[in-house]
């Protein structure tokens, strides 16, 4: 009878556990409910350590005392909360969980909370809360803004876009630009080696690919998502690539490695540059202002090479362009006489037409070619200047030339203008006979 009373009091010892749950009312532990989850934990401005359970999970019931001791600790410091997930499984399935238990920490973004994958004591929750409470000081100071690798903000990562769970769709995936992302660890000595390197990298490579820097403990979903298994990691994400993948980056680990390496990739998913008629000062200063060098052709007259003629030099010009456009320069080509102050700073047309200068406006000096304008000697010519060979000569004045508006093309062949026929009805062609 005794041994049947022993069982049939921790029986009612269970029931009672599994409907009141773990904490108890004297608990310093939050209970949360499918009824005040959002008011208290979404709609505050506080850090909430919320931990997901079952009653009958023995892991669950293991950490209880620890979970507990934590939430004293940080009593009126960080809230400390469990929802009985089993009871209550909108709000475990709203947040993907699925084992027990499960502890998730509702930091400044309470749509992407952190998980928290620390030891189950009381001291690992405790430090997880007072690292989630440094990063909102931080935040609120000045922010973590310029995503500085290895965990530590610092002014020469002004160039590295902080990621978080909550905006690398936005920010990387639907932008039109192409990305390299740092998957990081702040306690990851090589993460912390690697941060300077990021930096400048991210400052050279400015206006051609962005450099972001996510750190992987903390922003688990889209590491996970990405298969991050070691630090640092880095991914190449082109530009418009609507399904989401990334390729691996396997290139060095110092700033000229990363340049490199994204210069490359750049070259390879760059549309050709396009060689823009010189029509108005504005065609000018785009092609030569925002470019290290821009290479001027000065085409034949449209009357003395008509359309046929002119597309295949410009095809010629398209090749070529297609070739070098990982060098970002500025292509435009002119109609023969149609900019004579430019041909004469540039001493162009000499040799006749089709002619081609390369020029620096830096330095304000110019290049010459001197062969053919055919893809060969065009390719000849430019691989010359690209590794510093070859002649050169100064500006004449030392500036570019005002340039006269002119109609842009239309693609046809060029006309002779005709001229008006002379009215003789009203001449006497017998006075002046004797003339």
């Amino acid at each position: 009878m005794k041994q049947y009373f022993i069982k049939g009091f921790l029986l009612l010892i269970t029931l009672i556990e599994i409907c009141n749950g773990l904490y108890g009312s004297n608990s310093d532990v939050i209970e949360l409910t499918s009824s005040n989850f959002n008011s208290k934990v979404i709609g505050s401005d506080e850090i909430w350590i919320v931990e997901f359970y079952a009653p009958w999970c023995g892991h669950c019931k293991a950490f209880a005392q620890e979970y507990a001791k934590a939430a004293t600790a940080l009593k009126s410091i960080v809230n400390v909360a469990a929802v009985d997930a089993d009871k209550h499984q909108s709000i475990g399935g709203q947040y993907g969980v699925r084992g027990f238990p499960t502890v998730k920490i509702f930091g400044s973004d309470k749509n992407s909370p952190k998980d928290y994958s620390g030891p189950r004591t009381a001291t690992g929750v405790v430090d997880a809360a007072f690292k989630e409470l440094r990063r909102n000081v931080d935040r609120k100071l000045g922010g973590k803004s310029g995503g500085g690798s290895g965990g530590e903000r610092t002014a020469d990562s002004k160039d590295v876009i902080e990621l978080t769970d909550s905006n690398f769709a936005d920010t990387v995936l639907k932008s039109d630009e192409m990305w390299l992302v740092e998957f990081y660890a702040p306690w990851c000595g090589h993460c912390k080696n690697l941060a300077p390197h990021w930096a400048k990298a991210a400052t050279e490579l400015k206006g051609k690919v962005k450099l972001g820097a996510l750190d992987a403990t903390e922003h688990t979903i889209t590491s996970n998502k990405y298969g991050v298994k070691g630090f640092p990691t880095i991914k190449f994400f082109p530009a418009g690539r609507k399904d989401g993948s990334a390729e691996e980056y396997d290139g060095g680990r110092t700033s000229g490695d990363i340049v490199s390496w994204a210069l490359d990739k750049f070259a390879e998913n760059a549309p050709p540059p396009e060689i823009k008629q010189l029509i108005n000062d504005e065609t000018l200063k785009q092609a030569c202002e925002s470019h290290q060098l821009c290479v001027i052709s000065i085409l034949p007259h449209i009357l003395d090479c008509q359309s046929a003629c002119r597309n295949q030099f410009v095809e010629v010009l398209n090749r070529i362009g297609e070739k070098y456009k990982k060098n970002s320069w500025g292509w435009i080509w002119a109609e023969a006489l149609a900019q004579p102050e430019l041909e004469e700073a540039l001493e162009i047309g000499g040799f006749g037409y089709p002619a081609m200068a390369i020029v620096n406006i830096r330095k304000m000096k110019y290049s010459l070619l001197r062969g053919s304008f055919s893809y060969d000697g065009i390719n000849e010519f430019l691989r010359e200047v690209s590794v510093g060979r070859g002649a050169s000569a100064p500006v004449k004045g030392a500036k570019l030339p005002k340039i006269h508006v002119s109609e842009p093309w239309d693609g046809k062949d060029g006309e002779l203008p005709v001229e008006d026929d002379i009215d003789l009805s009203d001449v006497n062609l017998d006075e002046h006979s004797e003339l």
